[in-house]
């Protein structure tokens, strides 16, 4: 079966740091693109950080430019998302993706979603 499945998210203080995870099963994370989206209560959800598995595209929201940082662990087949700086406006449940990057949608054309990680900021 071809899952993701997240973890690492919970609550923090603006200012701090989260790192979070995504582990896959049943499909190789290097063989496709990869990406993190979020989706804050109201709103639509967005593409935060993705990269290219192939070449050296990459794409990052602009309000986490500088504080999140996307990178994967081959061996283990997981994707991580490194936080820093939190701001309460990071606030959102956030979501990995494998897929094809494509910057006219979003960051990434998601052929797998995971389940989804809450992120709490407060101030």
């Amino acid at each position: 079966e071809v899952q993701l499945q997240a973890s690492g998210g919970g609550s923090v203080q603006a200012g701090g740091s989260l790192r979070i995870s995504c582990v896959a099963s049943g499909f190789r994370f290097d063989n496709y693109d990869i990406g993190w989206f979020r989706q804050a209560p109201g709103k639509e959800r967005e593409g935060v950080s993705c990269t290219s598995s192939s070449d050296d595209r990459s794409y990052d929201l602009d309000s986490v430019k500088g504080r999140f940082t996307i990178s994967s662990d081959n061996a283990k087949n997981t994707v991580y998302l490194q936080m820093n700086s939190l701001r309460p406006e990071d606030t959102a449940v956030y979501y990995c993706a494998a897929g094809i990057f494509d910057l006219d949608y979003d960051c990434l054309v998601p052929d797998v979603w995971g389940q989804g990680t809450q992120v709490t900021v407060s101030s």
